[in-house]
């Protein structure tokens, strides 16, 4: 395999030598006293209060003294032991001190606290700690050392979550950017780095390290988010991820949903949402373990008119997961998640239209609906204390529909005739196995990974004619309207296997490196048919030809990366990463017919690598912080363009535009004002900054007036701060957040054609207020959206649910109750 000369020079600055020292690891199961079972997600502190590892699902943690520092200086060692807290919200704190004279195993047992604290105290508790954590060097069955890495911790955040309010949830995320168009999060559209927003398709996505996205090379969008109500955490890894989950750009985004409550047979949580525009939500969960057998369960209801005529919707979503323990070192879980949701979509504006009032709809006929089955196995074993193996079966059954009146113009008033029809079925399954692996190497500890992933889909995508009538009829009408222009059906058999190879090497207390390498085979295979139908000014048939296509892709690559972790003391770590990255041609890019612009024939895969190089870490419980600078270079990037055509039409073009670099500075300082002014246990504050300022260019490209180019989807500035006040039972939230300017298109177009699709994202900015109580068992919450009610939009649609400009929310409030027993 080919690397390029800038790949090589840069893998070569983030390798340099440093001294040996000596080092040791610690490892163990955490297990409830009373029960014998192992406890997931027991987070393990430093005296310092640096988070140094987390309890995978096994009850399993793993502390290498190189990510604890030098011995003597990161921690507060008094005679070579270390001093560690062991903390989870429903067990007692345990401080213990462990030798270092040698590496051992030490299991530590908690007690339960459950019974004897309330949610109030249990939630207090967990408001002392930040929003967001990095995970550790080794987190479970995956490797993050050197990785650009951010955990949100759902209990810390004071947000919206029946509506999965992305502003607030993500707000110390540094660098996204976030497609906000619904006042139900019915969807998550988040990007980063110049990567396209939409159904967050430059990010692997997954539910509890198993994929659920529509087809990871096909058609890698999400339709399916879990609720934020369901979540334990939100682990976020940036592009450095290509190597452990896939080739894609953007990275990681993995949804970690709640665990079964470790002690009780059963506990449930009740929340009922109102709020603006006729929104209603519920959402009630089953949680508990009994003797071998755990368990998690959900079901999420949504309803509400919409912030626009034309726009109601209803969301029904349910989950069940269970898991059993064989035996000591093995555990079988199962997991089964269905959503079917039904939107009607008020269609995209132009400029002008927005102009004169942003919340008109011209579209009472197009509806959306989603149906998603998803399942999965899994088994856990540890082989020895040294050695692990995880074996993960998933599969996803579903399909989408999507119906309406679709005219490159806008502002046309709905002629009431035939609907455009497109029905997409994705059936796909695939499995991923890991065995992790500690051993000594030169006398140093080193973690090594080793996996492979296979992947199987067949997706097919058929458009044609739909109903003439109002309601949701996802029934084509073939034989109705013959001479309907835009008809196509196509399968997709997409084959995609891989293996996965990763090793963490500690060459001193402070130092280690982690090279990587992916080997990907990918065959993407099309077959089927799309009718050109010409009409003359009459409404006569003069041409209806039928093409046949067939096409397969096949190719194999290696993908390459290295970090490092430097750790000079407890408070700084810095870190660097390379990783190459590779995105295929989706379905979606070479056969969907869409008025609002046409695709290149020649389309092609995109290639590129991510760079970081980054400073970050806790200091003394008082700051918790990260700085960062990225550079991602994405060769043969796929965008819009203007382009005439044979017919004299000017249009949108989808192709390959050109090679383009993007780079930029990310940085997050969360401030812990409570222990900074030194507050009694009755108050607790906390502030921070979240800024990302970057630059894109277009480096080169075969297209007119494209080179020198800014990238789509690139503010220059995406800054956010907020506030948080919280006293005894009371807590409070206020978020300020400002986007600049943004291109939707590789000619930098300012003004909108008819489509609305092509122009600026001007900047906007929109302030948040949270607000809850808690009294017992209960807890309420309310709080104000776009509270200044900012007139705004963040994203022009190129198709459904425009195409155009589709405004985002005015000013909403929401009032939510929840019950836990």
């Amino acid at each position: 395999m080919m690397i390029s000369k800038d790949f090589r020079i840069i893998l070569v600055c983030l390798v340099f030598p440093f001294l040996m020292w000596g080092q040791y690891s610690i490892q163990g199961v955490i297990t409830d006293q009373n029960t014998g079972f192992a406890i997931a997600d027991v987070e393990i502190y430093a005296r310092s209060g640096q988070l140094l590892t987390v309890s995978n699902s096994e009850g399993f943690y793993q502390i290498q003294t190189a990510t604890l520092g030098e011995r003597n200086k990161l921690l507060k060692v008094l005679d070579d032991n270390l001093e560690l807290i062991f903390f989870y919200y429903a067990y007692e704190p345990k401080e213990v001190s462990i030798s270092l004279t040698q590496s051992l195993t030490y299991d530590v047992s908690l007690k339960s606290i459950a019974e004897a604290l309330s949610t109030v105290e249990l939630s207090a508790v967990k408001k002392q700690l930040f929003t967001v954590r990095r995970l550790a060097d080794v987190d479970g069955m995956a490797i993050y050392a050197g990785k650009k890495n951010e955990v949100i911790q759902i209990d810390n955040i004071l947000a919206n979550t029946a509506t999965n309010n992305a502003r607030q949830v993500y707000s110390q995320i540094s660098g996204l950017n976030i497609f906000q168009n619904d006042d139900a999060g019915l969807q998550l559209n988040i990007g980063g780095r110049g990567l396209d927003p939409n159904r967050t398709s430059n990010f692997n996505t997954r539910q509890n390290g198993y994929d659920i996205s529509a087809d990871v090379l096909g058609y890698p969008e999400s339709y399916y988010t879990p609720p934020v109500e369901a979540l334990s955490e939100i682990q976020i890894v940036r592009g450095a991820a290509s190597l452990q989950y896939g080739t894609q750009f953007g990275g990681l985004v993995n949804f970690k949903l709640k665990s079964p409550h470790p002690t009780k047979p059963m506990e449930v949580v009740l929340r009922n949402t109102l709020g603006s525009n006729n929104l209603y939500t519920n959402f009630t969960s089953l949680s508990g373990t009994k003797d071998k057998l755990s368990y998690y369960s959900f079901f999420n209801f949504k309803k509400g008119d919409g912030f626009r005529p034309n726009s109601n919707f209803e969301s029904k979503n349910a989950f069940l997961y269970l898991g059993y323990k064989l035996n000591q070192n093995t555990q079988l879980s199962t997991e089964l998640t269905y959503l079917n949701y039904m939107a009607q979509q008020a269609g995209g504006l132009n400029d002008f239209m927005f102009a004169n009032n942003p919340y008109q709809s011209n579209r009472s006929r197009n509806w959306f609906e989603v149906n998603w089955l998803l399942y999965n196995v899994r088994i856990n074993h540890e082989i020895s204390s040294q050695t692990r193996f995880d074996f993960n079966f998933f599969g996803l059954h579903a399909s989408r529909n999507a119906l309406g009146f679709r005219t490159n113009r806008v502002d046309q008033p709905d002629a009431f005739q035939e609907r455009d029809l497109i029905k997409g079925v994705f059936d796909n399954y695939g499995f991923e196995s890991r065995l992790i692996h500690n051993f000594s190497f030169f006398n140093k500890n080193s973690t090594a990974l080793v996996g492979a992933k296979f992947y199987k889909a067949n997706n097919s995508a058929t458009q044609g004619p739909g109903s003439n009538g109002e309601g949701a009829d996802f029934n084509f009408q073939n034989e109705l309207y013959i001479d309907y222009p835009a008809q196509s059906s196509y399968n997709y058999p997409n084959l995609n296997t891989a293996l996965f190879a990763e090793q963490l090497i500690y060459l001193n207390d402070r130092f280690s490196i982690t090279p990587g390498i992916r080997l990907e085979h990918i065959k993407t295979e099309s077959a089927g048919y799309n009718k050109t139908i010409n009409l003359d000014a009459a409404g006569n048939v003069i041409l209806n030809e039928t093409n046949y296509n067939a096409e397969v892709r096949e190719r194999s690559f290696a993908l390459l990366g290295l970090g490092t972790s430097f750790k000079p003391n407890a408070s700084v770590e810095i870190y660097n990463n390379i990783s190459q990255n590779y995105r295929s041609v989706t379905f979606a890019d070479i056969s969907i017919i869409n008025p609002a612009f046409e695709i290149d024939p020649e389309i092609t895969d995109e290639k590129g690598y991510n760079v970081d190089m980054g400073v970050r870490g806790v200091f003394d419980k008082l700051v918790n912080y990260d700085f960062s600078i990225f550079g991602l270079f994405y060769n043969k990037r796929i965008g819009l363009v203007p382009k005439v055509f044979p017919d004299g039409n000017i249009k949108s073009e989808r192709s390959n535009v050109g090679n383009a670099v993007i780079y930029g500075l990310e940085s997050l300082v969360d401030f812990n004002i409570s222990n900074l002014l030194k507050l009694n246990s009755n108050f607790s504050s906390r502030l921070f900054f979240n800024t990302s300022i970057i630059e894109s260019e277009y480096t080169s490209s075969q297209a007119n007036g494209i080179e020198g180019n800014k990238v789509e989807f690139v503010p220059t500035l995406n800054f956010k701060t907020g506030f948080s006040f919280n006293y005894k039972k009371f807590s409070s939230s206020l978020l300020y957040s400002f986007v600049s300017q943004q291109y939707t298109d590789a000619s930098n177009a300012v003004e909108s054609n008819l489509s609305g699709v092509v122009g600026s994202i001007p900047a906007y900015d929109v302030l948040d207020l949270s607000l809850a109580f808690d009294y017992k068992s209960f807890t309420i919450e309310t709080g104000v959206h776009n509270m200044l009610d900012e007139v705004y939009f963040t994203r022009r649609a190129t198709g459904y649910p425009g195409p155009g400009i589709i405004p985002s929310p005015p000013r909403n409030y929401y009032f939510s109750v929840q019950y836990k027993f």
